[in-house]
Order: structure tokens, then C-alpha cells, then sequence
């Protein structure tokens, strides 16, 4: 059983609509002390990182979600819930995240653009694959995916598993260990989010 964490800040019927298209039995949880009974969990989220960290704290959802990540079980994090495996962000100020993975959060530095982008980055874009992975089974090297952000991670290159170009060439999927991120939202997709969420419920 997959758990969905449901701290008010996730396009939560899209997630769960995608687990469902692969087959996976998910389910929404908002009880700190039940993350411990899935076999993994996603981190989904839409919206401003202090936000969902004041939520994440206020409930105890950080702590119970740092005890499921240092037990081994697959965590994956998408858009926000990328965002906040980090150590910090610096939206609307520096807000300490959950530390699951060195590196921090960053706004677009549209000074490092060679030509006018919007951003937020909105829109269809292609994640090169850097680092083979299970969570890539069955795509190949370049393949599009969804994505609406006007912040990134910075990170070593030893977490960076998937970069995008948009401006800059920037980290959209990382892993360290059992935790995975992608900054782009899967389950809106189409077949490859759906690979990628497909893949995950089989780590």
C-alpha cells in the first residue's frame, strides 16, 4: 500500500488517479503515526514551501517522515515534495526543509538566460537522464515531461539522477538512497509520468 501525504498543498486526486492507472492500491494519509504502515510513500505538493513546512511541522508530519525515510522504504517527492527533501529553500526568505537530501532551493536566476523565458517554467520539457536508475525502466534517454515551478534545486552531482534545460540546465530528478525527487509532476504526464510512477511502486 502506497500512503499519499495529504498536508493540504497537493493536487491529491491527480496522484491518486495515477496510482490507480498502474494498477497500485494508494491511499491519502494525514496521521503521522500511520506513514509507518504503508510500504512507501509519495510527497506530493503545489504551492509555497514555508507553507507546507509550517503544515509538515505544526503535525509532525517532518519527523514521522524522516522515520520512513531512514527505514528504507521507497519516498518519492514531486514538484514541491521535491522541493522539500532538501535542506532549505530560499522562497520568500530561508526556510529549513527536511534534510533528506543535501542542497537547497533556489528561484530562477534569469540573469544566467541567453534569451527572455517566463517563469514560472510552465509547460511540456524534456528530462535528460544522467544516471541510469530502476525509476527510468523503460524510457529512454530524453523523454517530456509536465512541469510549473519558478524555483530548482542546486545539488551535488552525485544526487542528480535528471537535469532540464530552461535557461540553465538545472537538477529535475535527484535520488540519495531510498528518496527520490522529481521537480516535474508525473502524474500529469501521460504515459511517461505514468512509466515513472509505475516504476516507483516496484522499487
Amino acid at each position: 500500500m502506497i500512503g499519499v501525504v495529504d498536508y493540504n498543498m497537493g493536487n491529491l486526486g491527480s496522484v491518486l488517479n495515477a496510482f490507480a492507472k498502474v494498477g497500485a492500491r494508494a491511499e491519502l494519509v494525514r496521521d503521522p503515526d500511520r506513514l509507518r504502515d504503508y510500504d512507501r510513500i509519495q510527497l506530493p505538493g503545489v504551492g509555497a514551501f514555508p507553507d507546507a513546512m509550517e503544515h509538515l511541522r505544526s503535525t509532525g508530519m517532518d519527523a514521522a517522515i524522516r522515520e520512513f525515510a531512514a527505514s528504507g522504504r521507497p519516498l518519492m517527492g514531486t514538484c514541491l515534495g521535491m522541493q522539500l527533501l532538501f535542506e532549505r529553500s530560499e522562497e520568500f526568505g530561508v526556510t529549513q526543509g527536511l534534510g533528506l537530501i543535501p542542497g537547497k532551493v533556489v528561484p530562477f536566476d534569469t540573469e544566467r538566460f541567453s534569451s527572455p523565458l517566463k517563469v514560472p517554467h510552465m509547460g511540456w520539457n524534456e528530462l535528460f537522464v544522467k544516471r541510469r536508475d530502476p525509476i527510468f525502466d523503460g524510457l529512454p534517454e530524453a523523454f517530456y515531461l509536465y512541469f510549473v515551478h519558478s524555483y530548482h534545486a542546486e545539488c551535488d552531482d552525485a544526487f542528480v539522477i535528471g537535469t532540464t534545460l530552461y535557461g540553465y540546465e538545472f537538477p529535475s530528478a535527484v535520488r540519495r538512497d531510498n528518496v527520490y525527487g522529481f521537480q516535474p509532476h508525473p502524474e500529469k504526464s501521460h504515459d511517461n509520468g505514468l512509466r515513472i510512477v509505475e516504476n516507483f511502486t516496484k522499487l
